[in-house]
Formats: C-alpha cells, structure tokens, sequence
C-alpha cells in the first residue's frame, strides 16, 4: 500500500461513528490527568485495535490517542522502531517534521471538509518531529504506530548531544 492508500484507509476509520465516540468518551479522562497535573504537556492511551470495526493496514500494530495542552511545544521526539501516522481529532495546531535537518510544516486541522493532508501527517521512523498546540485549545490527536503498544520507544534530544529513549506504555509526561 502507499503512504496515500493508509493515510485514507486510516482516515476512513477514525471517521466510524464506534471509534468517534470511544475518542469523545477518553478525551475527558485525558483531559483531566493534564488539570491535575500543571507540569504536564501531554496525557495519552492506547486504543485497542479492536474498537476500529474495518480492517486497518496490515502493518498497524498499534493506535493511540494524545491530548496535548494548549499553547505548548511538545519538545521534539522520535520512534526508531515505527512509522507514525496522525491526525488532527479536536483542535489543532503544528506538526513540524524535520527533513535534512530543517524543520517543515505540518498545519493541521480537525475539520474533516478539509483536504486528508491538513488533516493527517506521516512520519517514517527516527524521524523528529513535535506539537506546537494553538492557544485556544488542547488538541486532541489519533496516532497509528506500525508496533503494538508495548513495543513503542520514544526518544528525546538531551542537552549532552544523547538521546534518551522509552516506552510510551507506564510513562506519562
């Protein structure tokens, strides 16, 4: 399939009424986590595969919803072990994604009338990327990861030139 083919057929099952709803149902609590904690950027979950009831690409492995807080900079990040596919929930704000060392754009939107490319972004592995949330709103996200839950690394830039990496599942922002 290509990266297109998946963006829609990803699209098409973030637009089933079961998984819109079961996204309206777990934003709240990821709302919450982020007021009770002011120190946070970010609160997330997995969504078990099994709430999407078409057939995803076969190389998703695993889904998950973010709520990032109005008006921050997530800080950039990378997967070395997965390609990442997002869209654009419930709010909006920018996804830059650096290529050949420069940072490029990605203005998203939730509006579904809009084109699939300002709603969704695809970011192949270990390339960096990160949220830059509008003042008005937390922004609400759908993420597709090509390794199950469990298996997701996230690494971050350290200030030495390092990087640190972890896995998503039992960390929290």
């Amino acid at each position: 399939m290509t990266d297109l083919e998946i963006l829609t057929a990803l699209d098409a099952a973030v637009a089933d009424p079961r998984v819109t709803r079961h996204v309206a149902t777990i934003a709240p609590t990821l709302d919450l986590r982020l007021r009770l904690d002011p120190n946070a950027i970010m609160a997330w979950e997995p969504i078990p595969l099994e709430t999407f009831d078409r057939p995803l690409p076969p190389d998703i492995r695993s889904s998950w919803i973010f709520v990032l807080r109005k008006g921050i900079t997530s800080g950039a990040e990378r997967h070395p072990n997965s390609h990442q596919r997002m869209t654009s929930f419930r709010g909006s704000g920018d996804f830059p994604v650096q290529r050949d060392g420069q940072w490029e754009s990605h203005r998203l939107t939730s509006d579904r009338a809009r084109p699939l490319e300002e709603r969704w972004v695809s970011i192949p592995p270990y390339t960096w990327h990160q949220g830059i949330v509008d003042p008005d709103e937390d922004w609400v996200v759908v993420s597709f990861h090509t390794v199950p839950a469990k298996e997701l690394i996230e690494e971050r830039p350290r200030e030495d030139g390092s990087v640190e990496g972890r896995p998503y599942l039992g960390s929290r922002e």
